[in-house]
This record gives C-alpha cells, sequence and structure tokens, in this order.
C-alpha cells in the first residue's frame, strides 16, 4: 500500500486516470485555442473533461467488511452503506451472516452462516416475565438488571471468534490486499486481532449500529463524561439523579473493566494460541481511524464530538416509495381517525407474549378510536381482523410510519425504529426490554417524542393513558417539528457516511481524526498527577504558615513568662 506526498492512498487507476485526464487536456488544448473551433464547443469538451477528472478523484478502492454478529437489525443497519459504495466503483469483500440475495459483480459475500444461530425473531416475550428479586432491590437492581442485558453478549462474541479464527472462507478473504477496512464496533474485537496475523494494515472505519459502546471512548479519545451522558442500557436521560448519577458513573467503569477481562482477553487468548502469535488487542482496538454511530442528536441528545466520531443516525433509510400490501392499504385509507402502527421489532417474536399481557394491550387498543396493524407472527395470509385490530406476519415499517394515515408507533424502543418514526414525525409509546432500548425510550421521552412504559409495569390503565398522551395534538405537532430538525442536514446521513469512508481512502493515516486523549494513560488525562501536585503545594504552604505561627507563638510564650518571673 502507497501513499502519495500529501499522504493519500494511490493506487494503480488512479495514476493511471490521472495521466490519462492530462494526456487528454494535452491534446485538446490546442483545439480548444484553435480559430477554427467554436467557443461553445471548446467549453462543452472542457466541462466533460473536468467532469472525468472528478468522478475519478475517488479512486476504485478494495474494501473489506467484517461483521461478526448475528443480530441482523445490525446489519439493517451497514446494509445501505455496504451497497452503496459497491454502486460507486468500490471492490467489496463483506464477512457476516447476512449475505446479499443478488449481489452486484464487485460485491463478494463471505458466509459466515453455520457459525452461530441469528439473531432474527429469536427472543421468546415470557422471558420477560417474573424478573428477579435481585432486579428489584432499590439502588443496586438497576445496576444488576443493565449488568444481565450485557453479559450475554460476551459469550456471544467468543463463540464467533473461536469459530472465524479458522474459517476457511474468511482466512481466504483475509490473505487479499485492502485499502480500507470497514468493522462493526460492538461486543468483538476478534477482527482486528485477526487483521494483525494476517498483516492487513489498511485503514479501519469502525460502525456502531447504536450510540458509542461505553469501551470505544478510549479508542478515538472523545468525551464519554458520566456525569451528564448516559451508558448505552441506562433507563435515563441526560439530566439525572444524583443516585442516577451514581450508578451511571459505576456502569460506566465497569462496563468498560468487564469488556476488556471477558472479552478482550478471552479473544486475545483464542487467537495467540491457535496462531501462535502476539496479538496486543488493547493497543489494536486504538488503531481505528474514524468511528461513525448510529445517532443524530435532536433524538439522541448532545454529546462532546471531535472529527473522527460522526453521527449518520438514519443511514439505513430509503425514501424511495415502496409498495403496501393491498389489503394493508385498503385498511389504513378506509380508517376514520388514522392508524397506530405496533411492532416490537425483527428480534422479539410477538406471538410469544403470554396471554394476560396479550389481553391488557388488547383491551388498551381497543378503546381507540384509531385502527391498529399489530405485527404479529400467527397471523393469517392477509392478516386478521378483530375489532379496530388488524394482525399482520409482516409489515412495511418506515412505509407505513410515512403514510399520511399512520398517527403513532407503539414500540419497543430499537433504534432503527425509533429513526423511522422521528425522520417521519410520528409520537411514540416505547415499551423497552434491553440493551439499548430503555435509553433510546428516555431520550425519545426527553426530547418530547415519545411516553415510555415499562414491560413490568404495563398495565391496561398505565398502556391507555400512554397512547392518550401520545395521540394529543401537543405531541404530535412535537413530533413533526422534532422530523424537521431531524431531516435538516447539509448531507443526507448515507452520503455522510460515503463521504467519510471515501475521505479515509484519500488520506490514509495522514489526517488525524482522533484526540490526544486516546494515547494519554488515565492519571494525565484525569490530571491526577496536576491535582497532587497542587494538594501537595498547599499542604506545603500550610505547613510553612503553622511552623511560622508555632515560632511567633512561642517567642510571644517565652517573653510573657520572662516578664511574669
Amino acid at each position: 500500500m502507497r501513499y502519495n506526498s500529501r499522504g493519500c492512498h494511490v493506487t494503480h487507476s488512479e495514476n493511471s486516470v490521472g495521466l490519462f485526464s492530462v494526456g487528454l487536456l494535452a491534446l485538446c488544448l490546442p483545439v480548444f485555442y484553435s480559430p477554427l473551433y467554436r467557443e461553445e464547443r471548446a467549453m462543452r469538451a472542457l466541462t466533460i473533461i473536468f467532469a472525468f477528472v472528478a468522478l475519478h478523484h475517488v479512486q476504485s478502492a478494495k474494501i473489506l467488511g467484517l461483521f461478526p454478529h448475528t443480530g441482523k437489525s445490525h446489519h439493517m443497519v451497514f446494509e445501505p452503506l455496504l451497497k452503496q459504495l459497491a454502486e460507486r466503483g468500490h471492490q467489496m469483500t463483506v464477512a457476516s451472516f447476512f449475505p446479499l440475495k443478488s449481489p452486484p459483480s464487485n460485491y463478494t459475500d463471505v458466509s459466515f452462516e453455520g457459525i452461530a444461530g441469528i439473531g432474527v425473531e429469536t427472543l421468546d416475550m415470557s422471558w420477560f416475565e417474573n424478573p428477579s428479586l435481585v432486579f428489584r432491590l432499590p439502588f443496586v437492581g438497576e445496576i444488576f438488571k443493565q449488568f444481565a442485558g450485557f453479559q450475554p453478549l460476551a459469550g456471544m462474541a467468543l463463540n464467533v471468534c473461536g469459530k472465524a479464527i479458522d474459517w476457511p472462507p474468511l482466512v481466504e478473504a483475509l490473505k487479499g490486499d485492502y485499502d480500507i477496512v470497514i468493522v462493526e464496533n460492538f461486543n468483538s474485537d476478534c477482527m482486528l486481532g485477526l487483521l494483525h496475523v494476517y498483516g492487513i494494515k489498511a485503514p479501519i472505519v469502525a460502525l456502531s449500529s447504536s450510540n458509542a459502546v461505553p469501551w470505544a471512548a478510549e479508542r478515538i479519545g472523545f468525551v464519554d463524561n458520566p456525569a451528564y451522558l448516559p451508558v448505552l442500557s441506562a433507563s435515563w436521560a441526560t439530566s439525572m439523579t444524583y443516585v442516577e448519577r451514581v450508578q451511571n458513573t459505576f456502569m460506566n467503569l465497569f462496563l468498560k473493566y468487564w469488556f476488556h477481562f471477558d472479552v478482550q482477553e478471552k479473544e486475545k487468548s483464542l487467537i495467540e494460541k491457535h496462531y501462535g502469535l502476539k496479538v496486543p488487542l488493547e493497543d489494536l482496538a486504538k488503531n481505528i481511524t474514524l468511528l461513525m454511530v448510529n445517532t443524530f442528536h435532536p433524538l439522541n441528545g448532545v454529546r462532546p464530538s471531535l472529527p473522527g466520531l460522526i453521527e449518520v443516525g438514519g443511514m439505513h433509510l430509503d425514501d424511495t416509495r415502496k409498495h403496501i400490501p393491498g389489503y394493508m392499504e385498503r385498511f389504513l385509507n378506509e380508517s376514520e381517525h388514522g392508524v397506530v402502527i405496533f411492532s416490537f421489532g425483527s428480534l422479539i417474536k410477538t406471538a410469544t407474549i403470554p396471554k394476560y399481557k396479550e389481553d391488557i394491550i388488547t383491551r388498551a387498543l381497543s378503546k381507540l378510536k384509531q385502527r391498529v396493524i399489530w405485527k404479529y407472527e400467527d397471523s393469517a395470509e392477509e392478516g386478521t381482523l378483530t375489532g379496530n385490530i388488524l394482525r399482520v406476519r409482516w409489515l412495511p415499517q418506515y412505509e407505513l410510519l410515512r403514510h399520511k394515515k399512520v398517527v403513532a408507533f407503539l414500540a419497543h424502543g430499537g433504534l432503527l425504529g425509533m429513526t423511522e418514526a422521528v425522520s417521519a414525525g410520528k409520537p411514540m409509546v416505547v415499551v423497552p426490554f434491553f440493551g439499548d432500548q430503555p435509553s433510546n425510550g428516555a431520550a425519545a421521552e426527553a426530547a418530547g417524542l415519545a411516553k415510555v412504559v415499562s414491560y413490568s409495569d404495563l398495565t391496561e390503565e398505565a398502556l391507555s393513558a400512554a397512547l392518550e398522551k401520545v395521540l394529543s395534538a401537543e405531541m404530535r405537532l412535537q413530533a413533526r417539528l422534532l422530523s424537521n430538525i431531524w431531516n435538516d442536514r447539509q448531507t443526507p446521513p448515507l452520503e455522510t457516511a460515503v463521504y467519510w469512508v471515501e475521505r479515509v481512502i484519500r488520506w490514509g493515516p495522514a489526517a488525524k481524526l482522533h484526540s490526544p486523549a486516546r494515547d494519554m494513560p488515565f492519571y494525565q488525562l484525569a490530571l491526577l498527577d496536576v491535582a497532587a501536585a497542587f494538594i501537595a503545594f498547599v499542604i506545603t504552604i500550610v505547613v510553612i504558615i503553622w511552623f511560622i505561627l508555632m515560632r511567633v507563638s512561642r517567642l510571644f510564650v517565652k517573653e510573657r513568662k520572662q516578664k511574669l518571673h
């Protein structure tokens, strides 16, 4: 891999294009200045040449994508970017659990299928019934609950890593040469270790399908002050009580140490044992050039940023109009007071909901004057209609949310659905379950877009009250306002993501995007050494003053004794 004098990565194709463009321009210049040629034709020819040069300013790059997580919803965020890069002429090699059905000729899938089960409609809702008594304890219950949501991620990461390190299709792909690597930044650093083993030193762009995980901060040196920035799993927004700040600080520190010892060190051991090489995984994690997160501050809250932390929330949204099944379209158009969309996403199987909870939801929804479309897997081919509720096996969620008849969204707080709702300007009732869902719900509620009802507190009265608030004119106006702010950007999020990937291709390591904080030890970053110096100085001054006062007091005492004598 070579970089030119500007630090820009140069490929053979770029050199060829540059020489061709210069040659073409040299040949044409005499013609432009020829009196036989009309001025209009000359200008047209110049325009074509300059357009040709601009079109090839970003050369065709060889891109490796590594996505070892089994969650379908995660890959739904990344797939539009990968496809868009392929459409722009880049040579894509993508390792994931979700290969494209009809990939273009410059898109090579490396399938992880068979290594582990994929996360599509795998969660049984009965798992969320009767939570442990530990979770109900004051103060520590919330901490245990959040950690319980993270703990399975370690086992998932180690399971995939243990099988991926000698997975033949992946091993073959890692033997290639690449200009840039795109990798998911979530519950595993295994792919970073394998890049090191196979000597791939290309710049790395990390993608997150959610807000940044706690252990991502030190990778590029961005601020994650727990005083006002909730951890990914928190059920509170930026304005925290004292107790919440204590819990938030503990979780921020604990999750960093948990990831290091329960994931990073164990993945490191797996790779080193298999290949017989030293793999400094913690240092490799700091080699990423750029981190893109699936957030945008009108919804997810404002946080300190830096050039290497890019918000691309809504990158997966496709604004082209798609077909809505005829029976759904009729149900929508025939509604007099609008329609509420109800979906708990792709991971939770709603049909597994306990009967008593289903009855609670059904009774609350039946009271509405609006109609309801409910994603419920055990439904008839063209839906099952009961009163004002139409249950369907599948629904085109974003297309429905943008429909003029849809007035609200009942959801689980997954970030994909929430970005679709805020983009479409539809208020939400959020019933969060695990992961980042409580934090997403809290952020949406703080923004005035949603009302949160916990699953354990889900009663007919609570759900009815939440629906009434969400369907109020005030909240619907706030949702439209927030949607306008959300969509008001310099460039659409997908274009932003493409630009930054291609910028890293152009400049590589020459354009540093991380903060100096990335390379500073904790005691310097927290100014502990400076604080120690201040404290030592103050103590020294106090001791000196005390010594002087003691000497002076002794002189006065001695003089007084002499007078008395």
